[in-house]
């Protein structure tokens, strides 16, 4: 039986691939584009969400990417990015979710003279301030940073070091984002051996507009614990559910996948969830978990994000709870906190079913 929408909102969720510039609200995106006097397509909070979807449905990552132009600019000084982040944990709890982690470059937010530790400063205040109004409304969640590099930029290991640097204050984990053709993540192994070498988390951003060797580079030469998307590892699946080896090590490993479904549906994976990858990685028990990617580009929620899993597989509340759990034992948090998450999720899980027709 499918679960509905509805249902869905209710359920306890985590989002491990939310983009903090690509989840802000239209209406925030006026109000902070008229103060910067910063050109928007529209100033219509309805027509600019519109906009933002209808420039994201392309299905090209590049044309997708050139949306965040817009956000990134409304997003500049500490007031505005303490702002978009307070204004992230309220829609999250909103829909349901109990643990968010927000991922952004803070290289992208200088242009208004702050230094990378103030931009980070900047988004932890505004997480700590969404938690405390959420816990206080009765919707209690966590959020966390993660903050990315951009690969196609010079590879540093500047942003790998601000990590660390800031790895009990907010920031849970690393991140390489960006056009993945052309820039594999081995470009940034100087950055992932020093993330090793300090015991940081890391995921990375493979398999979506490249496929194998991508993953593979990710996995066997950087490291990840986790893959943003990973969705063509399916090339590495046979016609009759044979696994590759890369496949195999990979479920083996029980290494995480991001996936975000409607996020690649405009991207070009697939033409229609029901074609979606997620199906047949579920299917051979890969640890797959579910994501937005970004909720404003492609007119989303995590919520609605399950509902269209559901309907297109015919998932019912047990697989939508192994999906959730999956996410948990992939959180950017320490075991006894995940231990806490998967006890919230279980505890939810069990109500809806209780209350389920």
């Amino acid at each position: 039986m499918t679960v509905p929408i509805e249902v869905c909102r209710a359920l306890p969720k985590i989002a491990l691939h939310d983009h903090l510039d690509g989840g802000l609200r239209p209406a925030t995106i006026v109000e902070e584009a008229r103060a910067v006097g910063h050109r928007l397509p529209t100033d219509d909070p309805a027509e600019l969400a519109d906009w933002f979807f209808a420039a994201a449905d392309s299905g090209s990552l590049v044309r997708y990417l050139e949306t965040f132009d817009h956000t990134i600019a409304v997003m500049q000084t500490a007031a505005r990015l303490r702002r978009v982040a307070r204004e992230f944990v309220e829609d999250q709890a909103i829909d349901g979710v109990i643990y968010a982690e927000a991922r952004w470059a803070p290289e992208q937010h200088l242009a208004g003279g702050l230094s990378l530790a103030q931009a980070v400063e900047a988004v932890r205040d505004g997480l700590a301030e969404g938690m405390a109004e959420c816990a206080a409304a009765g919707r209690p969640i966590v959020a966390r940073q993660i903050l990315t590099s951009m690969r196609h930029g010079a590879p540093t290991t500047r942003i790998a070091e601000l990590a660390v640097a800031y790895r009990h204050d907010s920031v849970c984990g690393f991140d390489i984002a960006g056009a993945e053709d052309g820039y594999p993540p081995s470009r940034f192994a100087e950055a992932f051996d020093y993330l090793k070498r300090h015991n940081f988390e890391f995921t990375i951003h493979a398999g979506e507009a490249f496929g194998l060797p991508s993953i593979w580079e990710a996995v066997q030469l950087c490291g990840a614990s986790r893959l943003g998307h990973g969705v063509r590892l399916v090339e590495d699946i046979g016609a009759d559910g044979t696994l590759g080896e890369l496949a195999g090590y990979i479920r083996d490993r029980r290494i995480a996948l991001e996936v975000c479904p409607s996020s690649n549906l405009q991207t070009g994976v697939c033409s229609s969830i029901r074609e979606h990858p997620f199906g047949l990685l579920a299917e051979l028990q890969f640890r797959v978990t579910v994501s937005c990617d970004n909720r404003l580009m492609s007119r989303t929620t995590l919520s609605r994000e399950f509902a269209l899993l559901s309907e297109a597989f015919g998932y019912d509340l047990a697989d939508l709870r192994r999906f959730s759990l999956n996410a948990a034992k992939s959180a950017f948090l320490p075991f006894d906190q995940r231990l806490d998450l998967v006890e919230r999720i279980n505890e939810g899980f069990a109500r809806a079913s209780v209350s389920a027709p």
